[in-house]
């Protein structure tokens, strides 16, 4: 944790980060990080309209974690998976499944019981409710 907190300062004071950014902070490749992106629910960072990946300062922290369990701790990826995800209180970092999921979701969002889950749960939630209103936007051009 230590490499954690000594490179937490270095993030520069702005929300939002691009790829290479975080690729020249965190010392990872940007190939690295897409593919940490797939294998890591922690670590999701938004899309902007263009496409491109924008990082909070949040994700930056993930990717320093990630990186210190699989080169400093010699976790696998798998064991740093579960070590994040139950760090973040999730069970063996199992999302759930269809109404299950949703609701929890939604329970998560309205009544908080640990704040990163709740974080994340509410940033997927923006992300959904962002995609359909560009939806209903580009159908409402149409006409």
């Amino acid at each position: 944790m230590a490499s954690t907190a000594q490179a937490a300062p270095d993030i520069p004071d702005k929300s939002l980060f691009r790829i290479g950014e975080v690729s020249r902070l965190t010392g990872t490749k940007a190939f690295v990080l897409r593919y940490w992106e797939s294998e890591f629910p922690a670590l999701q960072p938004v899309k902007s309209p263009t496409g491109q990946r924008l990082y909070r300062r949040e994700d930056i922290e993930t990717v320093f974690e990630i990186k210190r369990l699989l080169y400093e701790e010699g976790f696998t990826i798998a064991g740093a998976r579960k070590h994040l995800a139950e760090r973040n209180g999730s069970i063996g970092g199992n999302a759930g499944t269809g109404a299950e999921s949703g609701s929890r979701a939604v329970a998560e969002i309205t009544a908080p019981t640990r704040r990163e889950p709740a974080s994340r749960s509410y940033r997927k939630f923006l992300l959904d409710l962002h995609e359909e209103l560009r939806a209903v936007l580009t159908l409402l051009e149409r006409e």
